[in-house]
């Protein structure tokens, strides 16, 4: 029984590496929570102070916003950097986000503070 159970195992990855369909993560877009974000040309990623989920959401949406105040308009840039805002609890948290809840900014906005 053990050695099905490796050879399972082992099945299973090398699926994984050939990209088969049953591996978790064999289609990487669902793990995207914007899959469909353009990213502008020569767009460089502001230097954010990290929240770790433990001080005030509201703050940190206030400070998130006004560095990327140059791209306030284009909703799916905001929320595909955000992640880079994000340390600790607080990046767990963003990555068990379920995509089919959060369609724009405002929920994720909203999400963050509740």
């Amino acid at each position: 029984m053990v050695k099905r159970e490796r050879f399972d195992h082992i099945d299973e990855r090398l699926s994984a590496i050939k990209g088969g369909r049953d591996y978790v993560f064999a289609d990487m877009a669902e793990l995207c929570l914007v899959p469909d974000v353009v990213i502008p040309p020569k767009f460089k990623v502001s230097n954010f102070d990290k929240y770790k989920g433990t001080t005030c959401p509201k703050s940190h949406l206030k400070m998130y916003n006004r560095k990327m105040g140059a791209y306030s308009k284009n909703e799916k840039l905001l929320m595909r950097f955000f992640q880079e805002s994000l340390t600790g609890a607080a990046v767990t948290w963003y990555t068990n986000l379920e995509p089919s809840r959060v369609h724009s900014w405002k929920d994720l906005m909203v999400a963050i503070i509740r």
